[in-house]
């Protein structure tokens, strides 16, 4: 009998509040159907709301090895390449925040969380396991899972729903489909080497324009540029991280400022992503059952939050949960605190991820009034926009 939490999902939501709940004295089970443990998509970025509980759990130096660390955003309009605003990053967010803003790859991320969860005794994988089925238990909870020796139930006083978008868990706490939200993601990665000389360096840059945008930064230690097109649509495409026709985005870009386009030809291949999230889900509780990171509320990547927040929820969930070192307390009022304390945040992120779309994509005339008020902004009211979603700590 498995008297651990069991956590579903195994990748960056659901290994941090594992490497949480295992630094708290508290041993854990995480259940993962890949039988190899890659994380899907290209760059994430690591705004100090997320780097500082990666910090707390004593990962600053690995995830900093990987990561690059910009020394400002800039703003440009896609057409004319001409400077819209600009945020200081690097030692500002750093003095103004007390932890760092960090961009990396996906993978070298899971690789840190991963190796540091294989380093702890507290934590056992279970990988190639299928959640197919949550229900009571003995201990409160159940999880039927299935593999190659067949299936079992384990167990256990916590479930925690880390599975993502199509989660499996939330289907037994609040069942909802997720909303494809008129987007499609074109991502990408190529070599420092491989790109224009101008768009080179340690920042990062947002392009805007009509039904699209652009977003790129070094990562991979400044060795790789990871670059997304966010591109409206009216259909959707079946499954993610599917092969883009390079043509077809230098034909949608061909009236764009230069050095971008020079940068978009200069990209061999591309995945697709179509783009989703849910409306507020009633809960994210049920009996011992609980949902984290996109599995409760997916996110739009317009904010560049949708794995801060699994980060913020899985420090959260941990503290409430284990409150004193190796003690666990497990009731329906506890999870119910959780939501209470993350629901209001996931959803300003939420809706502020919406608000940034359209505003990212604006037409013109909206476009120039747009232009016109980032310009007034300046640095400091840059900062201070987001002072709210940079300066949350998990307290």
């Amino acid at each position: 009998m498995n008297a651990d939490p069991i956590v579903v999902g195994g990748g960056i939501g659901g290994l941090t509040v594992a490497l949480a709940l295992a630094r708290r004295g508290v041993g854990v089970t995480v259940v993962e159907q890949r039988t190899v443990l890659t994380e899907p998509g290209a760059g994430i970025q690591l705004s100090p709301n997320a780097s500082r509980v990666l910090m707390d759990l004593g990962l600053g130096s690995a995830v900093g090895r990987r990561a690059v660390e910009p020394e400002q955003l800039t703003v440009h309009a896609m057409g004319s390449g001409r400077q819209l605003a600009a945020m200081p990053l690097g030692r500002a967010m750093r003095n103004r925040h007390g932890a760092p803003y960090w961009v990396v790859l996906r993978s070298d991320l899971h690789t840190v969380l991963l190796d540091a969860a294989r380093s702890t005794p507290h934590i056992r994988l279970r990988i190639g396991r299928k959640a197919v089925d949550i229900h009571e238990g003995p201990l409160g909870a159940a999880v039927s899972v299935t593999g190659d020796r067949g299936q079992e139930t384990l167990d256990t006083p916590l479930v925690i729903g880390a599975d993502g978008l199509w989660s499996r868990v939330r289907e037994t706490i609040a069942p909802a489909i997720p909303e494809f939200r008129g987007y499609i993601a074109w991502r990408a990665t190529l070599p420092i080497t491989d790109v224009p000389t101008e768009l080179r360096g340690k920042q990062s840059r947002l392009w805007l324009g009509r039904d699209a945008h652009v977003v790129h930064y070094p990562v991979a230690g400044g060795r790789e540029l990871n670059v997304v097109a966010i591109i409206a649509s009216k259909t959707t495409i079946d499954g993610n991280a599917k092969p883009g026709d390079p043509a077809e985005l230098k034909r949608r870009m061909r009236g764009c400022d230069s050095n971008l386009r020079k940068l978009i030809e200069a990209v061999p291949r591309w995945l697709l992503w179509p783009l989703h999230d849910l409306p507020p889900l009633p809960r994210w509780s049920h009996g011992n059952a609980v949902l984290i990171g996109d599995a409760a509320h997916p996110v739009l990547p317009f904010l560049a939050q949708g794995g801060a927040l699994a980060i913020e929820d899985a420090a959260i969930l941990a503290q409430l949960v284990v409150p004193e070192p190796g003690e666990m307390a497990v009731t329906s009022s506890t999870l119910a605190t959780f939501e209470d304390i993350r629901k209001a945040r996931a959803a300003r992120v939420q809706n502020e991820a919406r608000r940034n779309g359209s505003i990212y994509h604006m037409r013109w005339p909206l476009a120039l009034a747009r232009n016109v008020a980032m310009k007034r902004l300046g640095a400091e009211g840059f900062l201070a926009r987001y002072d709210w979603l940079y300066g949350w700590t998990p307290q």
